[in-house]
C-alpha cells in the first residue's frame, strides 16, 4: 500500500522560500517517477513538477519554471520541492504523487496523467 506524507508547508511572505518534503513508503521508491501538484481554492488541481525514477530528468509547469526545483533522495525515499521567489498566486494545497507504473518512457514520466497515488497535501500560503 502506497503511503505519501508531505511536510514543510506554511505561511511565507511574497519573495520568500519554502521546501516541501514527501516521504514515500509501500513500493520500491527508486522505480517510480514522482511529482508535485497543487490545488488553489476554487480551482482544479494542476501539475507543478515531476522527476523521473533516477532523478536525472525533471519537468516543470511554465508557471513555476525557474523558481521551483524538484529533487529526490532515493536512499531516503523522499522527494522535495524547493520553492523560491514565491508569489501570492502560489498559494495552494500542494500534493505529492507517485506514478502508477515503474520506470516508463520520458513522456510517461512527465505526463500528469501517469500519477495516481496521492498524499494528503500540505498547505502553502504566500502573503503579499
Amino acid at each position: 500500500q502506497v503511503q505519501l506524507v508531505e511536510s514543510g508547508g506554511g505561511l511565507v511572505q511574497a519573495g520568500g522560500s519554502l521546501r516541501l518534503s514527501c516521504a514515500a513508503s509501500g513500493r520500491t521508491f527508486n522505480m517510480y517517477a514522482m511529482a508535485w501538484f497543487r490545488q488553489a481554492p476554487g480551482k482544479e488541481r494542476e501539475f507543478v513538477a515531476a522527476i523521473n525514477w533516477s532523478g536525472d530528468n525533471s519537468y516543470y509547469a511554465d508557471s513555476v519554471k525557474g523558481r521551483y526545483t524538484i529533487s529526490r533522495d532515493n536512499a531516503k525515499n523522499t522527494v522535495y520541492l524547493q520553492m523560491n521567489s514565491l508569489k501570492p498566486e502560489d498559494t495552494a494545497v500542494y500534493y505529492c504523487a507517485q506514478a502508477h507504473k515503474a520506470f516508463g518512457s520520458r513522456s510517461y514520466q512527465s505526463s500528469p496523467a501517469s500519477f495516481g497515488y496521492w498524499g494528503q497535501g500540505t498547505h502553502v500560503t504566500v502573503s503579499s
